[in-house]
């Protein structure tokens, strides 16, 4: 009897380890941006704008010039800023497009809002296409490049708001359901406790992962869209670009860039015409 109060009490201690495992991974550094577009040699203007919750989001606008340009917004991942946008910014300016970038809830110097999660940058994507359009409201389209989870809540944002008319992404999952998409290559460790600790995170955001994955999003979506995956990538497998390919209702496109990574996509020497090419109506 007492060798099963043993594998009892070393059931609980494990789980009890998870939950504080997936608990403070899930706290997202806050780290504010060093670099600005002025490091490009850019004019830009801070931009401070409403979104959900009654909360404010950090960005720059760094227009082109060109008073009939295309606008896109420009969103980073899980733990970065707006800074982790400037390679994307010294991309896509000289080819002619209003820019937003910014920094999601909880993130950078936008608010803070107890916690990050999915879809919370959905809205804030959806709250920069606001902006975007306050600044020029002649637009009747915006297009959308999410880095990360940022091209995953993008992809979620576009099924949800139609001026949303092209997503770009980089390393975006299909769903946060997949240990291997959210905990990295180290997930089998946590594994027989995942449950309960997804559980407790879908509990806390108020949706369940499978309403909010991006697979089951995309297909209802009006947008074209530009899945950009590195094949090296070892944060999100390339089976999760794959689904996301194949779940695009034929609007999908996946462009796959050998021996890249998760983080350095931006590297592709044909990224810069790529996304132009893609994002010009």
């Amino acid at each position: 009897m007492r060798w099963l109060l043993w594998i009892l009490g070393a059931a609980i201690v494990y789980q009890a380890l998870v939950l504080l495992v997936v608990r403070l991974g899930w706290r997202n550094p806050r780290v504010k941006s060093g670099r600005d577009p002025s490091s490009l040699g850019l004019a830009f203007e801070t931009a401070w704008f409403p979104t959900a919750g009654g909360k404010s989001l950090h960005g720059w606008w760094i227009p082109s010039g060109d008073g009939a340009a295309p606008v896109l917004v420009l969103v980073h991942g899980w733990g970065r800023n707006v800074a982790r946008m400037l390679p994307y910014i010294g991309m896509l300016h000289p080819a002619g497009f209003d820019l937003l970038a910014f920094d999601a809830r909880h993130h950078g110097a936008s608010d803070a809002d107890e916690f990050a999660s999915m879809p919370k940058f959905s809205e804030d994507i959806r709250a920069a296409v606001e902006e975007a359009r306050r600044r020029r409201p002649e637009i009747e389209e915006v297009g959308v490049l999410g880095l990360s989870v940022g091209g995953s809540a993008a992809i979620h944002a576009a099924a949800h708001d139609e001026r949303i008319r092209a997503v770009a992404t980089v390393g975006a999952f299909a769903t946060p359901a997949d240990p291997r998409a959210t905990l990295g290559r180290w997930w089998w460790i946590l594994g027989p406790g995942l449950p309960l600790a997804f559980r407790m995170v879908e509990r806390r955001i108020g949706l369940r992962f499978r309403d909010i994955a991006p697979e089951r999003h995309i297909g209802r979506a009006s947008a074209r869209f530009l899945l950009i995956h590195g094949t090296a990538d070892s944060v999100i497998p390339l089976s999760h670009a794959r689904r996301l390919e194949a779940a695009g209702a034929g609007r999908a496109r996946l462009w796959l860039l050998p021996g890249r990574g998760h983080s350095d996509p931006h590297r592709e020497p044909a990224m810069a015409a790529a996304l132009a090419e893609f994002f010009h109506p």
